[in-house]
């Protein structure tokens, strides 16, 4: 049947004159390699793989550290806001785009080919997150193999790479509970381990000077690519079978983690900083600004991981439940994780006696830090060490092959005659190039850059993608054609809550932000290094250069099309004649027989509307545009 179907569709009724080589090529194209896309084996491939993608090291690294840095508890409300206005709807349109359509983040623009320019920006950075993403992967490694060890190389000072400010904290109390020292002016083992040791930071005298390559990091940062592209050899049919692993065994560990933590003495010390809200850090907008950017980070929306896992599903696949399952579960694994980190902060701050914000410095290295210094203060403390360790990489590894996944498929997609039948060898070449690409991040001054990456890779101009994106679907696309759309994969419309963040709440909530990112625009540093002004300057373009492709697209598609320049943005701003659902079976309504090779008339209408012939279409497209007027005025 699949042969005769094939048969076919190989027979457009679209008369060889009226078609351009380029139209004639994608009949053939989307007919050859529709059904070697791939799809996920199972519902659970998916759900799993969208925890996976979500629960990252962000739970565990960035949320504590946020929350840390930003008055403890006091972080949770504007966090729960945003995941109410802005997360939940926006991780719900990005699934129902990649499900609805069956194309990836560069392709899917099919549905306003004028806002093409935002599936390019998507790539940009989602590919520059993946380059510094794979080196914290890369340490989650070093700091695993050191673990394999009797007693813990952070755990004691004498080493080569200590000073004389290193202070063995742990018993560094006298009978009463006293501290004999001053701590203020020491500095633990495990601290000087990991910027002294591990990043060897006293090798480089800033950004502009990153020193020598770090070798073990090097070699780890290569392992962790060989990792990443041995998973995603076979696409999400290799990767929807590793995440049943890598996706479920963390909670185990956290778990276990969590009531090794708050059975210590002191963790309510931790907890209590941790729960009690301080409302003052609210009046800033850095606090407002970090939360947004959490969601984005732990939901991964505006990265196009979203669409493109959704890419994969059958038709009918239930998103709307699951979306409230993976954004609900992943704030509570933020929360859990969140607890296990400050219950131990809390032990650590009664051990040392100072208060819990001053337990650690701030910075990425939190969880280099203080979890590793807390390890040394358990028994068994290899053993600790090795599971927390191993747990990091299973959470970073999920959301590092959602990353080079919404690449290769967004290329994959727009190139399939040439790029899917040798997808095993592009993946490699990808990953290849991330890794060269990443070297710099393996010098002495690799952490610099680490942080330059992360401050302005995926800031403001993540915002700009996710507000063009909403605002193309909602208000260019349609409100009323996109539910309809839905409509037909799960046999109901969004409510009004989704409705209206859609049109309303989340993109203004974004611009706002932006706006506040802005005007409170604070440089770069690290511990008490600042950035100097061409690092900034750079940074600064980074997060530029995403947003310019989102115009520059727009240039392009309206060049591409005929007529005044009102007419040309009309065209551009229209959805592409094979927009829809991938199957002629799921195609109903307006979008039956509007397939590349279909024997409907209505391909070879559209082609002559664009090429200069009969305007019938245009008194079709006229009547869908009343119907759904007259949709929009009922429902009001």
């Amino acid at each position: 049947m699949k042969k005769l179907q094939g048969a076919h569709l190989r027979k457009p009724v679209t008369p060889d004159l009226l078609m351009t080589p380029s139209d004639q090529g994608d009949v053939d194209l989307d007919v050859d390699f529709a059904a070697d896309r791939g799809n996920w084996t199972g519902k659970l491939d998916f759900l799993l793989s969208c925890i996976g993608y979500c629960v990252g090291l962000g739970n565990v690294w960035r949320f504590p550290y946020r929350a840390y840095t930003n008055g403890g508890g006091a972080f949770l409300v504007p966090y729960f806001l945003m995941l109410a206005i802005c997360g939940i709807p926006l991780f719900f349109l990005e699934l129902s785009l990649g499900q609805f359509s069956s194309l990836g983040p560069l392709a899917v623009w099919k549905i306003s080919p004028l806002f093409k320019g935002a599936g390019a920006a998507m790539l940009l950075i989602v590919g520059l997150v993946a380059i510094y993403y794979n080196m914290i992967i890369a340490y989650v490694l070093f700091y695993l193999f050191a673990s394999l060890t009797s007693d813990l190389p952070w755990e004691h000072c004498g080493n080569w790479w200590n000073t004389e400010l290193c202070l063995e904290h742990r018993g560094s109390k006298d009978g009463n509970g006293a501290l004999p020292l001053n701590l203020t002016c020491t500095v633990s083992p495990s601290e000087e381990y990991w910027s002294r040791y591990v990043l060897h930071i006293q090798g480089s005298q800033g950004i502009g000077s990153p020193g020598e390559i770090r070798w073990n990091l090097c070699l780890c940062l290569l392992l962790a690519w060989v990792i990443v592209f041995l998973c995603i050899l076979k696409g999400v049919k290799s990767s929807g079978k590793v995440v049943y692993f890598t996706a479920t065994f963390p909670y185990l560990i956290l778990l276990m983690l969590l009531v090794r933590g708050v059975t210590l003495p002191g963790a309510w010390k931790g907890i209590q900083f941790y729960l009690t809200p301080q409302f003052h850090h609210l009046l800033s907008s850095k606090v407002w600004i970090e939360a947004a950017l959490q969601i984005f980070y732990s939901l991964g929306v505006g990265f196009g991981g979203l669409l493109t896992f959704a890419s994969y599903n059958t038709f009918h696949q239930n998103i709307y439940r699951d979306t409230f399952i993976v954004t609900l579960g992943n704030a509570i694994t933020s929360i859990l994780a969140g607890f296990a980190i400050f219950s131990v902060l809390g032990y650590m701050s009664q051990e040392l006696g100072v208060p819990v914000d001053q337990v650690a410095k701030a910075g990425p290295g939190l969880a280099f830090v203080v979890y590793p210094q807390a390890m040394t203060m358990l028994p068994l403390s290899p053993f600790w060490s090795f599971l927390f360790f191993f747990m990091l990489l299973t959470l970073g590894l999920d959301s590092q092959f959602a990353f080079l996944e919404t690449i290769v498929t967004a290329v994959t997609d727009e190139f399939p005659y040439y790029l899917r039948p040798k997808k095993v060898v592009f993946s490699g070449l990808i990953c290849v190039a991330m890794y060269l690409m990443g070297l710099i991040l393996t010098t002495d001054g690799g952490m610099y850059w680490l942080i330059l990456l992360d401050d302005y890779s995926a800031s403001f101009g993540l915002m700009v993608v996710v507000i063009t994106t909403c605002l193309a679907v909602t208000r260019v696309y349609g409100i009323q054609r996109f539910c309809r759309d839905i409509h037909m994969m799960l046999g109901f419309k969004p409510g009004l809550y989704f409705r209206a963040c859609w049109l309303f709440l989340s993109p203004a909530t974004l611009l706002a932000l932006l706006v506040y990112s802005i005007v409170k625009y604070q440089p770069s540093e690290y511990g008490s290094y600042r950035f100097p002004p061409w690092a900034e300057l750079l940074g600064i373009l980074m997060g530029l250069l995403s947003c310019l492709m989102i115009p520059a697209g727009m240039l392009v598609a309206v060049l591409r099309e005929e007529g005044s320049f009102w007419e040309r943005l009309q065209q551009a701003s229209r959805p592409a004649m094979d927009w829809g659902p991938s199957l002629e079976e799921n195609r109903t309504g307006m979008y039956v027989a509007t397939l590349a090779g279909s024997q409907s008339p209505k391909p070879l209408m559209v082609h002559m509307r664009k090429y200069g012939g009969i305007t019938s279409f245009e008194n079709t497209a006229i009547e869908v545009d009343r119907e759904i007027a007259e949709e929009e005025e009922s429902m009001m």
